[in-house]
């Protein structure tokens, strides 16, 4: 029943709506799930278990959604990786975050060691709009940039790609998270499937327009970025993963500019 609820609420309210109706529901979700089982390391929280998330059948999970923050399984590792295999809470950095993912926002924001800036096309947290497929920056103006399921939306993949590796500086990295079919050796694009039924079936949600395949570190690659295929989730212990529930053949594709 639950589970239904959350999938027909987030299939049919607007992106921004739900972003703006989350700061209600972190009232009180928290408090139905007290607990000790499992562990939010983005936002310290504990909790009986976690919410269930998914759109569909095919994406569909229980005890996943941090009920506090909102994180799920990718934000963990994602957060695990800063915290331990990076400076980024400590050295001075400029930062964008495209699409900026609710449980790392605020989070970002009070950072004082970074120059924190956000965008997206819609999102009522972006500082600045604009397309990605035409990013109104300077070349090499950022150290870090965020872009986490967002390439899986847009028209060309590959122009996005490029604009992102124009305004990175050199040394920098950015980290662009994308749905992976891991059986799949080849992304899976068809420009003639329009029909939101049909993306759902064929790309796994309505809104996707391709389904990336085990060449995806290869796209990023062909668009200037050297990749880092970094396996922390198999290095983290049996008890933190299930207590964090972090997916453990997650792969963080780290990508660099020279």
């Amino acid at each position: 029943m639950i589970k239904s609820l959350y999938r027909y609420l987030l299939n049919t309210i607007p992106r921004p709506v739900l972003i703006r109706l989350s700061y209600v529901f972190k009232w009180f979700a928290p408090i139905l799930l007290y607990g000790n089982n499992v562990e939010c390391n983005v936002c310290n929280n504990r909790f009986k278990k976690f919410l269930p998330y998914g759109l569909n059948d095919q994406s569909s999970r229980d005890n996943v959604l941090c009920p506090s923050c909102l994180s799920l399984e990718r934000h963990r590792l994602f957060w695990l990786y800063l915290t331990t295999e990076t400076d980024f809470f400590t050295a001075n950095k400029k930062v964008l975050h495209i699409a900026p993912e609710q449980c790392f926002y605020k989070q970002f924001k009070k950072q004082k060691n970074l120059d924190y800036t956000t965008g997206d096309l819609f999102s009522p947290l972006a500082d600045i709009k604009f397309d990605l497929h035409d990013i109104p920056l300077a070349n090499d103006t950022y150290d870090v940039v965020f872009c986490n399921h967002v390439l899986e939306h847009v028209e060309n993949d590959y122009r996005c790609m490029q604009e992102l590796y124009r305004i990175l500086k050199p040394s920098g990295f950015a980290i662009m998270q994308v749905p992976i079919d891991n059986s799949r050796n080849t992304t899976y694009e068809d420009k003639s499937i329009v029909d939101p039924k049909e993306r759902e079936k064929h790309f796994w949600q309505k809104d996707h327009v391709r389904l990336y395949g085990l060449d995806y570190p290869d796209k990023l690659r062909k668009a200037g970025f050297i990749v880092e295929e970094n396996e922390l989730a198999k290095k983290i212990s049996s008890d933190k993963i299930n207590r964090f529930r972090i997916h453990p053949e997650e792969m963080l594709y780290v990508a660099r500019k020279e």
